[in-house]
């Protein structure tokens, strides 16, 4: 049974997504600094504060509604502005590589190869 559980975890998928999880979350941490410590006050600088918390409609707090909706646009803006164009940039590249190497040679017909191997074989008797 141990030796059935150790096969599971040392399969390559479940450590790849491991590492996957890990990673994500560490990247979660940045990106998350980055809206709150970076990009949030230079809004706020340029608009004015950036908490709408205080903001109300009524009996409704809608302003902590309106900082979760700004804070995942900035969030997506930030991971699409600095993951997703770059990657996309670097994927482009690498297909303009591939698309301009030269296409390997043809493989040769059936009947060139059977005379290579029948030339091989006479010089070998000989």
């Amino acid at each position: 049974m141990l030796k059935g559980f150790k096969d599971f975890l040392m399969r390559g998928n479940v450590v790849d997504l491991a590492v996957a999880v890990i990673i994500g979350g560490a990247f979660g941490q940045v990106v998350n600094s980055l809206v709150g410590d970076v990009l949030t006050p230079l809004i706020g600088a340029l608009g004015g504060a950036p908490d709408f918390s205080a903001l109300k409609l009524g009996p409704v707090a809608i302003g902590k509604f309106i900082n979760a909706l700004v804070n995942f646009v900035v969030v997506a803006a930030a991971i699409y502005f600095l993951v997703v164009v770059p990657m996309q940039e670097v994927q482009k590249r690498l297909k303009e590589e591939v698309e301009a190497a030269p296409p390997p040679p043809p493989e040769p017909p059936e009947e060139v190869k059977l005379l290579r191997e029948i030339l091989q074989e006479l010089r070998k008797k000989a």
